[in-house]
């Protein structure tokens, strides 16, 4: 059981991961690291910021003690030359006791600015890095981009991209079905032509009917033609005498038909 799991939980994260690559975009992975980079650039600028505040405050209180302390050493020189020297001892020593304070407090200046150094130096290095990076990045951004556009493009005159293979099957199923309604479409003609099937509607002739509506169309066509000749050649009364001459020699050619002649 244990083995089975183990397994199972194997194709898990490898389907995970698969499913993760397909999903990853290079950009987006670019964009977020440069964004974590400019967070903890950020956060060692606010560091510096508070090292330097506290470096001021330091300054601010050894000034207030040498202040201090400068105006015990007066007053103690006044109070020894009024002859108070109970009153000038008192004022050496609490000078003194402000001479310790500003001792430690130089030292504490020191480190502090030993720190505000280091972390100068140090957003100035991750400053560098960050700007570096951002300029990879963008690169780096620009040229995958134009591969993927080259890629695409590739694709689609290839045909092996999904929207041109989708448009590919389409125009292909467009093609197969016009061919079978055409192939339908004759077969149908030729059954009818053959007397196989049956017109329903009537329209349809046989090949005598046919032959007949093509002889009494060539007659027409005739006919027309002659009129045509006769207009061109003596205009109107020429047609006319020609039709009138044609009317009388047909009864003309009846009669001797009717009546032949015997010789004596």
């Amino acid at each position: 059981m244990s083995g089975v799991m183990k397994r199972m939980g194997m194709i898990f994260r490898a389907k995970a991961n698969k499913a993760l690559d397909r999903a990853e975009d290079p950009r987006e992975t670019l964009d977020y690291s440069y964004q974590k980079q400019l967070e903890l650039l950020q956060k060692v600028r606010r560091g510096v910021a508070d090292v330097a505040t506290s470096r001021k405050r330091l300054e601010l209180q050894l000034n207030q003690l040498q202040g201090q302390s400068a105006k015990l050493e007066d007053q103690g020189r006044k109070a020894l030359a009024l002859g108070r020297e109970d009153l000038a001892r008192e004022a050496l020593s609490r000078r003194a006791a402000l001479q310790q304070q500003v001792s430690d407090l130089e030292v504490q200046h020191q480190t502090l600015q030993g720190e505000e150094e280091k972390l100068t130096l140090a957003s100035q290095r991750l400053q560098a890095k960050v700007d570096a990076f951002r300029t990879k990045k963008e690169t780096i951004k620009a040229t995958y981009t134009a591969a993927q556009a080259q890629t695409r493009i590739a694709e689609s005159f290839s045909g092996i991209s999904e929207e041109m293979s989708d448009v590919g099957l389409a125009i292909q199923r467009a093609e197969d079905k016009t061919a079978q309604l055409q192939a339908r479409a004759g077969a149908i003609d030729e059954l009818l032509a053959s007397g196989a099937l049956d017109d329903q509607s009537g329209l349809a002739k046989d090949d005598i009917q046919a032959e007949l509506d093509r002889l009494s169309g060539g007659t027409d066509v005739e006919l027309e033609l002659q009129r045509m000749k006769a207009e061109l050649a003596g205009g109107p009364s020429a047609q006319q005498q020609a039709l009138e001459g044609g009317g009388a020699a047909a009864p003309q050619q009846n009669q001797q038909q009717n009546h032949p002649r015997f010789e004596k």
